[in-house]
């Protein structure tokens, strides 16, 4: 084993936003040297890091250079030059999630055919190499309204996807390599964080459900655990695994499924990183996602994914009509409530929508924390 502890072992990071931040909590608790790149001079991770760089992810030669000064490269975002990892990879700089992971996961189109061929449940679909093939096809009538489309590459948080009612929805949609999907009227939409290490060793997180804001489309709550059957829960945590060993990813997988009506679990779409979905358990969980995302990638053996207690996390995201320095209207107010715990990720100019926080509540009683989550949504303010 390497000896990554107060040593001369360095982490490289892709992407230096909040999951980066709170990624670092974590490297330095166990003193582990880290390296970070990102094209925003303030990016939230820079306070934390050893060594800090600016430059785009996407640019071949920069994110060459940056691996080469370290000895294993990690991602918290998906959007990095993919053949420039490839490159490392041939010169043994460990990379995980490996650049043929990442490539299948960043063009939802070929991650959509991965789990065809691999006998993975997910909703029926139809790939094409741009808009006007699309328009095509629905003006030949080889496609039924409703339907989601989904930009093949890039998309993410409600970006890149929409529902598809009427012709006239596609007029604002970007021209460019899309798939259609089957829209799927789901019961629950969950989520299962699997992590993985290279010797092969493998542990899930529970079940968590996303609950949806009516209108925004947004998840408004991530509760943990998901308030359903444990036999679906066991199915969901299943194939998740399955899926998992699909891609031999190393580090932490992401699941999102959809449980249909018939009680049926299909994939929806992955994340080979740290995700929304388990910030509960940085105060919940015996081992939080963060800690076992290093775990995994300097493949040692991986923590309890149990939690000790409910949780359900509360995104923060911008109000509507404020742009500019961020103020937390209320802040003190949430921390009078029991068992709240805010994360402020260090963003300074808050706009609408724009992710700036979360606040995760813990209770032994889950509909509890549930209730207090709710306060908190209704009194707190991300405003300018």
């Amino acid at each position: 084993m390497n000896n990554y502890f107060s040593s001369d072992f360095k982490l490289g990071v892709l992407g230096g936003g909040q999951l980066g931040k709170m990624l670092l909590y974590e490297t330095r608790k166990f003193d582990v040297q880290t390296n970070v790149l990102d094209p925003n001079p303030e990016a939230p991770s820079k306070i934390s890091c050893n060594y800090f760089e600016e430059g785009d992810l996407l640019d071949f030669d920069t994110v060459y250079n940056f691996g080469k000064k370290v000895d294993v490269l990690t991602i918290e975002i998906e959007t990095v030059n993919v053949e420039a990892l490839e490159a490392l990879e041939k010169e043994n700089v460990i990379v995980y999630p490996s650049a043929k992971t990442l490539k299948t996961i960043q063009d939802k189109g070929v991650q959509k055919e991965f789990y065809e061929k691999n006998e993975i449940p997910t909703a029926a679909f139809k790939n094409y190499a741009s808009k006007a093939e699309l328009v095509k096809d629905i003006e030949e009538k080889n496609i039924e309204f409703p339907f989601v489309w989904k930009s093949r590459k890039g998309g993410y948080d409600g970006r890149g996807v929409s529902v598809i009612k009427s012709k006239k929805d596609l007029e604002n949609l970007s021209e460019d390599s899309c798939l259609a999907e089957k829209l799927i009227p789901f019961k629950n939409e969950l989520a299962v964080v699997v992590a993985r290490n290279k010797k092969g060793e493998v542990k899930s997180y529970p079940v968590v459900e996303m609950e949806f804001h009516p209108e925004a489309n947004q998840v408004e709550y991530v509760i943990c655990p998901a308030r359903i059957e444990d036999e679906i829960a066991q199915k969901a945590r299943q194939l998740a695994e399955k899926v998992s060993a699909s891609f031999k990813h190393v580090g932490l997988l992401a699941v999102e499924m959809f449980q249909t009506q018939e009680d049926e679990i299909l994939v929806n779409e992955v994340a080979p990183r740290p995700h929304n979905s388990g910030h509960y358990s940085i105060e919940a969980a015996f081992t939080n996602q963060f800690e076992q995302h290093l775990r995994a990638i300097l493949n040692l053996p991986l923590g309890n994914t149990e939690s000790k207690v409910g949780g359900v996390m509360v995104n923060l995201v911008g109000e509507e009509g404020y742009e500019g320095q961020v103020r937390y209207q209320n802040i003190e107010k949430i921390m009078k409530l029991p068992g709240v715990t805010p994360h402020i990720y260090g963003k300074k100019i808050t706009r609408p929508f724009r992710k700036m926080g979360h606040v995760t509540i813990v209770n032994k009683d889950l509909s509890k924390a549930r209730e207090i989550a709710e306060q908190v949504k209704n009194t707190i303010k991300v405003i300018s």
